[in-house]
């Protein structure tokens, strides 16, 4: 199994095995905390090979800098992999949108991503306060 894409982005989409990113980024600024950052979406695209053909449970958690999940509610999801075929690997790509996410302080997170367990990519991000506006003298 291998990553090939983990992103968090303002959206992305599956076209017929063509994933599609808007707007990758690792950074929220915000005026006030706590802020709500309206959407958002995770992006993956994940190469299989035919040994791992079968069930898998992936699962995505969002973990604040004192390693608290931001998302204790959310259930794994479940991937039935088939090989095509007359092909060497399977691809596969995974949309997630998120609405509403909530941070309650400035700081370093991490979207969490694991496969059977394991955890196969991190996702960085930071939530930072914007500076204050600065008045002309």
């Amino acid at each position: 199994m291998e990553v090939q894409i983990a992103s968090l982005c303002d959206s992305a989409a599956d076209y017929g095995g063509k994933l599609c990113l808007i707007g990758a980024f690792d950074t929220i600024l915000v005026r006030q905390f706590p802020a709500l950052h309206p959407f958002c979406s995770v992006a993956l695209r994940i190469i299989f090979r035919d040994t791992e053909e079968g069930k898998h449970s992936l699962r995505l958690n969002l973990i604040d800098d004192d390693g608290q999940s931001l998302l204790p509610g959310m259930d794994p999801n479940e991937l039935n992999i088939r090989m095509p075929e007359n092909q060497f690997f399977a691809s596969v790509n995974l949309v997630f949108n998120f609405q509403g996410m909530r941070f309650n302080k400035p700081g370093q997170y991490s979207l969490d991503i694991t496969l059977d367990g394991t955890m196969i990519a991190r996702i960085p991000l930071q939530v930072l306060q914007m500076p204050p506006e600065q008045t002309a003298p």
